[in-house]
């Protein structure tokens, strides 16, 4: 399953996670730090200008020398400062004077004159200044150190994950040997987590499903061979009867039970994954027209391209008889076997594969649709083709009909 393009790795997604988190706590830090020592300089600084107010005023009222810092109208106080001490009101705030920061503190002095005095602010403001600095060099050094140290949290337990991914995949290739094996589930004494939880559920899984399909294997391969005694002294007696309608149709029956007992053995055969090859070079096209011929059927052969392969000849043709076969049964005629280069196609012009067949491939003893058959032939079919290394596929073609594709390695 493809995932959304904005969906990343856990990862990346968690480094995203982590350094937005970490930039906002920062952020927020930050500006109440930056607040709370702004304020207090601020205050100390308006403070020591309204004193230096307090005294320039009785000097001035009471006519003598101001302080060098005390004026009267002068020209650098901000408007509305000068605004607010005509208005009889005393005040203070914070502008350039000449290019130097400077706390002002205004107030009446005599009708439309004003009293002001300047504190050099620029101590205070190189103060906040290098606080800032400070509060953003150490929120990136810790954005960045936390960010590494998540990252290197995160990627160790997705590691994992990735692992225990790349085991379930196996898995359900076939592989039923497979094991995450994760070391905290072996060791009671190590904190379990979540990603070892999911890794022993997953090898519980395993060797269940191994079990069970050890266990239906066994049972197919003891059934087939307890059956083919009595069959063949049933086949033996079934020749012995006089001619005629019930004996044609005891022989069928028998031969039928023959053929299923057949399959169930090679299918327990190919189970066990023991299976040997035994390679020559064969004419692809000329083998198809042998397996046409054996079956017995009204098959076209078309010989696109015709190559030289090296493969088991018998279960080459074991396979595509079982297509031939299966088409003929399933389907409607016309029937067509294609050979293109390493490429077989058989194809009919029935109804098609069941969905199910399509989308996860052929089942023993599951049918639809009211058809004749256990669902052993293309069993046999694909599990054959995997000895071989070829690709068997399954579709239905556009304009009806079912198409079975066998690809040769």
């Amino acid at each position: 399953m493809r995932l959304p393009h904005w969906a990343g790795t856990l990862a990346a997604k968690s480094a995203a996670f982590i350094t937005v988190m970490c930039c906002a706590l920062a952020a927020l830090l930050g500006v109440l730090v930056h607040v709370s020592v702004t304020d207090q300089t601020v205050a100390q600084a308006r403070d020591q200008a309204l004193s230096r107010l307090a005294e320039a005023t009785s000097d001035f009222e009471a006519g003598d020398t101001l302080l060098p810092e005390a004026r009267i109208d002068p020209q650098g106080l901000p408007s509305a400062l000068r605004a607010l001490a005509l208005a009889g009101e005393r005040g203070t705030m914070v502008s350039d004077d000449y290019g130097r920061p400077t706390m002002w503190a205004a107030g009446p002095a005599d009708r439309d004159r004003v009293l002001a005095v300047a504190v050099d602010y620029s101590q205070q403001a190189r103060t906040i200044s290098a606080l800032d600095h400070s509060i953003l060099w150490s929120s990136a050094l810790a954005i960045g150190t936390t960010l590494l140290v998540g990252a290197f949290a995160v990627t160790r337990v997705t590691r994992r994950l990735q692992g225990t991914a790349q085991v379930a995949r196996r898995i359900s290739a076939g592989d039923l040997d497979a094991r995450v094996e994760d070391p905290r589930t072996k060791d009671p004494t190590r904190p379990q987590d979540e990603v070892a939880a999911v890794a022993a559920a997953l090898d519980g899984m395993a060797a269940s499903l191994q079990g069970k399909l050890l266990s239906e294997q066994r049972f197919t391969a003891d059934v087939a061979h307890e059956l083919r005694t009595p069959l063949t002294g049933l086949h033996a007696a079934a020749e012995l009867l006089p001619p005629g309608r019930p004996t044609e149709l005891v022989r069928d029956r028998v031969a039928a039970l023959r053929t299923l007992t057949e399959d169930l053995l090679e299918i327990s055969r190919l189970d066990t994954g023991r299976e040997r090859l035994e390679t020559d070079a064969e004419a692809l096209g000329a083998l198809a027209e042998r397996v046409v011929r054996a079956s017995g059927t009204e098959t076209e052969v078309k010989v696109v391209r015709d190559v030289w392969v090296e493969t088991d000849r018998r279960r080459l043709e074991r396979v595509l008889g079982n297509l031939v076969a299966n088409a003929h049964r399933h389907g409607r005629a016309p029937v067509v076997l294609t050979v293109e280069g390493k490429e077989v196609t058989v194809r009919d012009h029935g109804g098609g594969f069941p969905e199910y067949l399509v989308t996860h491939g052929p089942q023993r003893f599951r049918t639809e649709g009211g058809t004749k058959g256990h669902g052993l032939g293309l069993t046999i079919a694909v599990g054959q083709a995997e000895v071989l290394g070829a690709r068997l596929s399954f579709a239905n073609a556009v304009d009806g009909g079912a198409v079975a594709i066998l690809t040769l390695p």
